[in-house]
């Protein structure tokens, strides 16, 4: 077997762990839903429950990957007593890695085509009937959500192919200097609009008068699942790294980093909402019908429509390569494999895997698997971001704190070892019983809630 490959840098690491978490969840789910519960409010308890949920599972994740030096499927057996089961985790969380990218993929492949779409001038004179049925028009095209879907497919693994530093590295290092160039640009014209002032009120002034149960619930999921925690995506990074850092101080780096893409995102959205009289709760079609309407009516709206999708494009990739590096990490563990064959069997693999999904909106569009008005990628969406996030996420707190599994003091000494902010003892008791209360919460309200909505 080769030895394990090392990351570069630290800036490496950050950047690819914050990539990771970098994605959908903050450019595209987080505006619509500060839009949908009152703005500044629901931000402010997003931010809380950040802290009090995100950080202490990511410094769990990474310390069992550093402690370890293997990939999710492999944590266990290395760090598990002998003779107990922990291990079985390892293999949901492949699964769930598998199954996020099933239809992330697909996602990842609107926002390329909504790029392309918006270059060559698609959404030019159309009114916002007209970049509705364009919407629509991507969704009932098999041929258009297969090949974007392929292309990101194809990238991916392409760029996973090479070694971990000349690839994966690299390419993430680059991509990211761009995303933060693009969205602080964008972040400037919007913000310096005329109209954009009761925009930013509405998105950075709290009115806790709009606080209610469902912000409260709606900010903690939100906060929760922006990290991908649960499926061991960041696992694998605390692999590739050596002990000069403490993991909790990286870990708040890297939240910092993800939360900034997310507040900066909504500086780029709101400000143009009020500006154009648009409604900020307009939900998941804030994105691929609202904003083209808006960058229609804007002065070089097609050179910033352009930028904007192009943003998305590379926070969506972002997160696409750091799992297919999971999963190519999972699949040469278990294999023995190099990375050019396994990248080569995985990419034919994913995109094999990916096709329900982007032929559930239209040829397979009679599956309704969770009720009717339900497609396969809710199906897929479901089954993590409500079940195997929040219990990998109780497993992964429980193995890290339980005597009779890796235990708190091992857990304690990985995290802590190297300069920078430390777990601290009087942390113990939350991360031992708080946390997993707290999680608990968020399956049930995950399922109920899902099931309440109606279909």
């Amino acid at each position: 077997m080769e030895s394990r490959e090392r990351l570069g840098s630290r800036l490496g690491f950050i950047l690819l762990s914050a990539g990771c978490a970098i994605g959908c969840g903050n450019v595209w789910k987080f505006p619509w839903m500060a839009g949908q519960f009152g703005g500044g409010a629901f931000v402010l308890i997003y931010l809380f429950f950040l802290v009090v949920l995100g950080l202490p599972v990511m410094t769990i994740e990474f310390a069992m990957g550093r402690a370890s030096q293997k990939s999710p499927v492999g944590i266990y057996q290395v760090l598990e007593p002998k003779g107990s089961k922990w291990h079985i985790h390892g293999y949901f969380a492949l699964a769930g890695n598998v199954i996020l990218m099933m239809f992330y993929t697909v996602v990842a492949g609107w926002m390329l085509n909504y790029a392309v779409k918006t270059m060559t001038g698609a959404f030019v004179g159309l009114d916002a009937a007209g970049v509705g049925g364009e919407f629509g028009k991507m969704l009932s095209s098999p041929a258009q959500l297969i090949i974007y879907m392929a292309i990101i497919v194809a990238l991916g693994f392409l760029v996973l192919s090479f070694s971990l530093k000349g690839g994966l590295e690299r390419v993430t290092k680059y991509m990211m200097l761009a995303l933060f160039v693009i969205m602080v640009v964008l972040a400037i014209h919007s913000c310096t609009m005329e109209g954009s002032k009761p925009g930013l009120s509405f998105y950075l002034l709290p009115d806790f008068s709009k606080i209610t149960w469902d912000v409260v619930v709606g900010a903690m999921n939100q906060a929760f699942f922006t990290l991908s925690l649960g499926i061991g995506s960041m696992a694998i990074f605390g692999s590739y790294i050596g002990k000069d850092r403490s993991l909790m101080g990286e870990s708040i780096n890297i939240i910092v980093l993800d939360t900034l893409v997310a507040l900066i995102a909504g500086l780029i959205i709101f400000p143009a909402c009020f500006t154009y009289g648009v409604q900020p709760d307009n939900g998941p079609s804030l994105i691929f019908v609202t904003l083209p309407n808006i960058f229609n009516n804007m002065a070089l709206g097609r050179l910033w429509g352009t930028l904007f999708f192009l943003f998305m494009t590379f926070a969506a990739f972002s997160t696409v390569l750091a799992v297919f590096e999971n999963i190519l990490a999972c699949i040469r563990e278990l294999t023995g494999w190099g990375r050019k064959k396994a990248s080569l069997i995985c990419g034919v693999a994913m995109f094999l895997l990916s096709l329900p999904c982007a032929l559930g909106f239209n040829v397979l569009s009679g599956i309704e698997p969770l009720g009717k008005g339900t497609g396969i990628m809710d199906l897929e969406d479901f089954a993590v971001s409500n079940v195997l996030l929040p219990l990998g996420s109780m497993i992964f707190v429980l193995f890290a704190t339980m005597k009779k599994a890796w235990g708190w003091d091992k857990f304690v000494s990985e995290a802590n070892a190297g300069k920078g902010a430390k777990v601290k003892p009087w942390m113990r008791f939350y991360i031992s019983y708080v946390l997993p209360l707290i999680i608990i919460a968020i399956f049930v309200i995950g399922i109920v809630s899902f099931f309440k909505k109606p279909q």
